[in-house]
């Protein structure tokens, strides 16, 4: 099954102590407690506690909208929110909080507001209600709809509509930067490709001229390629094809713009587009293709680096497993935890790509080469691709249900037709492109033969 994508709770908040543009300084504080400075900033202890509740709603979703679509970040910022009402919401450094307040913030600070049938933070624009109207939540007005004897939901519901829900309980976890560190590129994988092919097609539905991307697979395929290079013409960036932190953050801003994410009247990002195809922690007690991937980086890295523990490549997340990727995070200066979550797995793909780049050629004598580090698919046209070929069209002497296929260099049907009927015969999910797991056993089989074995 996929995972979703759903925002989490942040630890802490970086607070721009004026406009966004201005020479202010930044502060870092605690989530919960920049709830309740915000809280005793904007409204009244003294108000009926339905009104409270309702309004430490809308502070604790604003601030969360803010934070998942990293709307000041994918500007060009170093923080996730500003201090001025123009903007976004009071927050008045070192101030005091009030008692009551206090409470029910630790009791609802990571709850939020959503559309229902969405998974983003909903935009809960508030006002004052009297000096200052909006088409949000008026604080005044909740008053009103408390003594009238509203419930909290029923209160936000007066302001954002009937199909609002209330997620409880989210879960609070250290929130980073969304760009994965390193440029994507033709023959990437993962669930941040995954990531840039549903905006990018979100934003080609206004922007007509950036090319469809027909599989959202998290695969970094040609029409990825060439639907970024479109975007980054239309959009006056450099040309080159590959997402780096620039591109990523401007294809987030505007697929955010797209998606009016930080407007009331928000289109919504559904559970089907938060989806992803793959596991965002691989650890122990888990098998299939992820541990598999992960184990035959480790054994290939630790095959030129000693200091590192050796894994076999069973599928299996073992006690061996785990003691490898903790022996690994300790040798390259990661919490280490024998978990394997996206800055684990970026390390460990950087270097694997590193390691194979550095071998001399010809290193592997008359055996198959290593994995080059990149997905192989359909359009690619590469001395990899060749050696691929010829790897495939040796085995297909050996078993016949693979069909033979000439060596050219060029990633055609007929490749892709191979690759999956190979896929097929051993136990691999079918998808025609040559990832790690899929070189790695045609390797293998090919070794084999060579070799008599």
């Amino acid at each position: 099954m996929p995972t979703v994508d759903y925002p989490i709770i942040p630890e802490t908040i970086t607070v721009h102590l004026g406009p966004p543009g201005s020479q202010a300084q930044n502060v870092t504080v605690p989530f919960v407690d920049y709830v309740k400075n915000v809280a005793s900033s904007e409204i009244y202890p003294t108000w009926p506690e339905e009104a409270l509740r309702a309004n430490i709603y809308a502070i604790v979703t604003f601030a969360l909208n803010r934070v998942y679509t990293e709307w000041y970040p994918s500007r060009g910022y170093n923080f996730d929110i500003t201090n001025s009402t123009q903007f976004d919401q009071a927050f008045v450094p070192d101030r005091e909080v009030f008692e009551n307040i206090s409470y029910i913030v630790d009791d609802i600070f990571n709850d939020y507001v959503v559309r229902q049938g969405n998974i983003q933070p909903l935009f809960t624009a508030f006002c004052n209600g009297t000096t200052s109207t909006c088409q949000g939540l008026s604080q005044w007005g909740t008053v009103s709809l408390a003594e009238q004897g509203r419930t909290p939901y029923e209160i936000l519901q007066n302001y954002y509509g009937n199909d609002i829900g209330i997620v409880e309980n989210a879960p609070v976890g250290f929130t980073e930067e969304s760009y994965p560190g390193v440029p994507l590129r033709v023959g990437s994988a993962g669930n941040n490709v995954r990531i840039i092919q549903v905006q990018l097609n979100r934003i080609g539905r206004n922007y007509p001229a950036i090319p469809d991307i027909p599989a959202e697979n998290g695969i970094f395929t040609l029409e990825t390629e060439a639907a970024v290079r479109k975007f980054q013409e239309i959009f006056n960036l450099p040309i080159t094809g590959e997402v780096d932190k620039s591109t990523w953050y401007s294809i987030k801003r505007y697929y955010t713009g797209v998606k009016k994410l930080s407007e009331l009247a928000a289109e919504g990002i559904t559970l089907e587009e938060a989806s992803l195809p793959f596991g965002e922690e691989v650890s122990e007690g888990m098998s299939g293709v992820p541990v598999r991937t992960v184990q035959y980086y480790l054994s290939v890295i630790s095959y030129f680096n000693g200091s590192l523990e050796p894994v076999p490549i069973s599928g299996y997340f073992d006690s061996g497993t785990v003691a490898a990727v903790e022996r690994f995070q300790s040798f390259y200066g990661l919490p280490v935890t024998g978990i394997v979550d996206n800055a684990t797995w970026n390390e460990i793909s950087r270097v694997y790509i590193e390691t194979v780049a550095a071998l001399p050629e010809g290193y592997q004598g008359s055996d198959a080469k290593l994995y080059p580090g990149y997905f192989l698919t359909v359009g690619m046209r590469s001395s990899d691709v060749t050696d691929l070929q010829t790897y495939l069209s040796r085995i297909a002497d050996d078993i016949t249900a693979i069909p033979k296929i000439p060596v050219t260099g060029f990633f055609g049907e007929q490749t892709e037709n191979a690759v999956s009927e190979f896929q097929r015969l051993y136990g691999i999910p079918v998808s025609g492109a040559v990832g790690p797991v899929t070189w790695s056993q045609i390797a293998k089989e090919y070794d084999a033969l060579q070799n008599n074995i």
